[in-house]
């Protein structure tokens, strides 16, 4: 049986440099900026011979009045309640604070196993705060360094000890040499469809997440930048199994200036380049801007297949109209992921959302199409006899066969003569009569050019 572990504490303590240590990469955001976290991230980590869902929360931050305070309060007592044992997180440098103390109160009254974790323990920097965690009515804290990876046996070995306490049957696998361990391409990762929903800020990307989820796993607000880390969640949409990333807004280069709102885009993009499927999240009342078209070439550029949608459609008036000039829009200045529909979808309320999740679907079968090198030899045959390559200096250039090397997105080899002397301008036209005739609209094309001279391939 699966367990789940959170990590909870005041804001600051090294939660999330916890998490990234027990997970084995860096997959939360961390810095020394207060409040970093909102939402909860879990993966699945095996630590102390034991399979666990890890938790990475928020955090209390009791002292918060705001809306979005109080919203993250909520997310995180709802993770404790998931949880099957908590690490209680101390900064063992600044010694028990009255925040922590309580945080402790809060925890005694959900009734779950804790271990107190003293962070921040390099040397004998964090004795005396260690020594007066073990107030706190939890057990001796587990002293360690999250940044250095100091006392992660130990801590495996409590973490054990506090599941066992729990009373519930797990499995443990006795035949680990590591007590923390990562594992590799472990999991649901074969089995998911991997989804990125990309756009600016403020498009609604977390409340799609939200609604696909059935309930609010995610933060969301009427400011934009509330959601900061990349967060994943797992979930079936329509009886299809996806893993979905929900990202911060992104936007112009020139305006982010500020650091964490860096590591966000950052994070943002390794979302993308982990994905299957990005779906571009527009605004649908406000009009296609260069941030748009960017962010859907960057997927391209990626190779990942792209399903645009136009959210907040419920609030707009001339819909024909507007579905219209965004699609030819995206026609002109996209070029590269020709033939994508824009799906008209309302988060607030859940129309499209089924349109959406058949254009995912067809989306992702193309992405993964692959065509017999046989038909693709006719085509190009038919496409050349219709128009001819250039013939530079008077010597025409010899396109001899074409065969499709992989997919994810569909890549195809074209062995010529004189590669270097082809304009791009063929190589579109090619990609162009690939798309029609075979059906690839929505995804990226990839044509590869590579000399074989006058030897005939058939022979």
């Amino acid at each position: 049986m699966s367990m789940s572990l959170a990590i909870v504490g005041r804001p600051n303590v090294g939660k999330s440099t916890l998490f990234n240590r027990l997970v084995g990469k860096r997959l939360a955001i961390t810095d020394n900026f207060p409040g970093v976290t909102r939402d909860f991230r879990l993966e699945h980590v095996h630590v102390g011979g034991i399979d666990l869902k890890l938790i990475d929360t928020a955090g209390f931050n009791l002292g918060g009045s705001s809306r979005i305070d109080v919203d993250i309060l909520r997310l995180t007592e709802g993770a404790v309640r998931l949880a099957d044992a908590v690490l209680f997180l101390i900064d063992a440098r600044q010694g028990v604070l009255p925040a922590d103390r309580e945080i402790g109160n809060l925890l005694r009254k959900m009734a779950r196993p804790v271990v107190v974790v003293a962070n921040k323990c390099e040397g004998s920097a964090g004795d005396a705060g260690t020594i007066e965690a073990s107030e706190l009515g939890f057990g001796y804290p587990v002293q360690i360094s999250a940044e250095r990876g100091d006392g992660m046996t130990e801590l495996a070995a409590e973490i054990r000890a506090a599941l066992r306490s729990g009373g519930d049957e797990f499995a443990v696998h006795e035949d680990q040499t590591e007590s923390v361990s990562n594992p590799a391409n472990r999991g649901d990762a074969g089995n998911f469809v991997r989804i990125a929903v990309v756009g600016r800020p403020n498009s609604g990307k977390s409340s799609l997440v939200n609604r696909i989820v059935g309930h609010e796993r995610l933060l969301t607000g009427p400011t934009p930048g509330v959601t900061r880390d990349a967060i994943s969640v797992s979930t079936t949409w329509n009886g299809m199994n996806v893993k979905i990333f929900d990202t911060a807004g992104m936007r112009k280069r020139a305006k982010v200036v500020d650091r964490l709102e860096r590591l966000s885009v950052s994070d943002g993009l390794r979302a993308v380049r982990f994905a299957e499927i990005v779906i571009l999240l527009l605004d649908a009342e406000i009009p296609l801007e260069v941030q748009d078209l960017h962010i859907a070439d960057l997927a391209e550029r990626e190779g990942r297949s792209i399903v645009v949608a136009a959210n907040k459609w419920d609030k707009v008036k001339s819909e024909r109209n507007r579905l219209r000039s965004l699609q030819s829009t995206l026609e002109d200045r996209l070029p590269g992921i020709g033939g994508t529909r824009v799906v008209p979808i309302s988060a607030l309320n859940g129309t499209g959302l089924d349109q959406l999740n058949s254009e995912v679907r067809k989306s992702l079968e193309i992405w993964n199409s692959r065509v017999s090198t046989g038909k693709l030899n006719r085509w190009l045959d038919q496409r050349i006899s219709a128009h001819p390559p250039p013939a530079p200096q008077g010597r025409p250039l010899r396109l001899r066969y074409i065969t499709q090397a992989k997919s994810r997105p569909p890549c195809f080899v074209i062995m010529c003569s004189h590669p270097s002397k082809l304009p791009v301008s063929y190589v579109r036209y090619l990609k162009n009569g690939l798309r029609e005739e075979f059906g690839l609209q929505g995804t990226p094309i990839r044509i590869h050019l590579r000399s074989q001279g006058d030897k005939n391939p058939y022979a």
